[in-house]
């Protein structure tokens, strides 16, 4: 059988290769990386393919303690790759990439994310990204994760949460579909924030097709990235390993809201296997988008988050600038002397009230009334109504 038609020994030739050979996340693929190096790891390949496989394939140097592989794992990992090699040539998946302005990254590269190392083995080969953002800037990131069919509380949430993380500068990574990965891309947006897209199929295809708008919107300022070649399918078991990369990116995982089997709950798994923080946001107990949060938090030790500023701890534990000042809801008689204070107390919420009134309800003289009245209309808090007054309707 002929040799590969292209050369092996170009490390970005050998590592885009693998991204077409092996599934994702496929860790026996990964450990013979990490044994020959990607050109000499497709060269055994074909040499296994034109020996004719007349035993079990096992890579130079057998099996060996370090990796965990055995025998049989090597065998059938062969069996899965070999169909691969019948048609690849990686020059076509990276002019469809040149098309579309995209770039490969590889391990090493200045760009390539210092987090995706916590996957070890299972590790992508290369990166296929497309975007004026870049993936080595110095901002922490958080996943935003949840169900695709999610309701108007969900999303309002997600939203909110990817806004206020965006405005303290916080990467928001999550998996561009519709529903809340949709409601977090565009809550980043909105802020004029930076946020990744992680595709389960190739970046030459924007997925879903309903989604083309925002995924190009993501690409203006962050990156959309995947880890299959160009021309791949988003097939569900890809969907399932491309949620690792979302929990390797995030320093901490965020699920908004989850049915109980959504594959945000996958995530989440990725991100408490990678010891990364896992945070879920509560919802109605009526609501079965919603139950996977619950059982997050009951089952899981997930910590509960109800705004930016819980994401932000879990984020920077350790007292980095990055939390803000939780607001504080002025109380309606902050800042007033006692006197005001009983005058403005002693008004009725909704309606009107005479100097003679408000004495009795105060218990004050008309002479401190009118006098206490004098200052909260200077401060804003009231204002005349007829013969009387009455509590501002705008903030004092």
């Amino acid at each position: 059988m002929p040799d590969l038609p292209f050369d092996t020994t170009d490390p970005r030739l050998a590592a885009a290769a693998w991204t077409r050979v092996a599934e994702p996340g496929d860790p026996v693929a990964g450990a013979l990386r990490a044994r020959l190096g990607a050109g000499a790891a497709l060269e055994w390949l074909g040499h296994v393919r034109r020996s004719g496989r007349s035993s079990p394939a096992v890579p130079p140097g057998g099996t060996l303690q370090e990796d965990g592989v055995t025998v049989l794992e090597w065998d059938k990992a062969v069996a899965r790759w070999l169909p691969r090699l019948e048609d690849l040539d990686i020059r076509r998946e990276l002019s469809m990439l040149d098309a579309v302005g995209g770039r490969l990254l590889l391990p090493g590269d200045a760009e390539w994310p210092a987090a995706l190392a916590d996957l070890a083995e299972r590790a992508p080969a290369a990166l296929w990204v497309r975007g004026h953002g870049r993936l080595d800037r110095p901002r922490p990131a958080v996943a935003i994760v949840g169900m695709r069919a999610s309701t108007g509380y969900g999303e309002t949430i997600a939203a909110q949460l990817a806004i206020e993380l965006a405005e303290r500068g916080v990467v928001v990574v999550s998996g561009g579909a519709y529903g809340i990965d949709a409601a977090a891309h565009r809550g980043a947006l909105s802020a004029d924030g930076l946020t990744w897209a992680v595709l389960a199929g190739g970046v030459d295809r924007l997925y879903p097709a309903g989604n083309t708008r925002l995924l190009e919107a993501v690409m203006e300022e962050g990156v959309v990235l995947a880890e299959p070649a160009p021309g791949s399918s988003p097939g569900r078991h890809r969907f399932l390993e491309r949620n690792r990369l979302i929990a390797a990116l995030g320093r901490v995982c965020v699920v908004v809201e989850a049915g109980w089997r959504s594959g945000a709950l996958n995530t989440a798994k990725h991100a408490e296997e990678l010891l990364r923080p896992v945070a879920a946001v509560p919802g109605p107990v009526t609501s079965m988008a919603s139950a996977g949060c619950h059982r997050l938090l009951r089952d899981h030790g997930a910590v509960c988050v109800t705004d930016a500023a819980d994401v932000l701890e879990l984020l920077a534990p350790s007292g980095e600038d990055l939390a803000p000042d939780r607001p504080v809801q002025p109380g309606l008689l902050d800042g007033l002397d006692p006197l005001g204070s009983r005058v403005l107390d002693a008004l009725p919420a909704r309606s009107a009230a005479s100097l003679g009134s408000l004495a009795r309800a105060a218990g004050l003289s008309e002479r401190e009334v009118r006098a206490g009245i004098g200052r909260l209309e200077l401060t804003g808090h009231v204002e005349r109504s007829g013969a009387g007054w009455r509590r501002s309707r705008g903030p004092a």
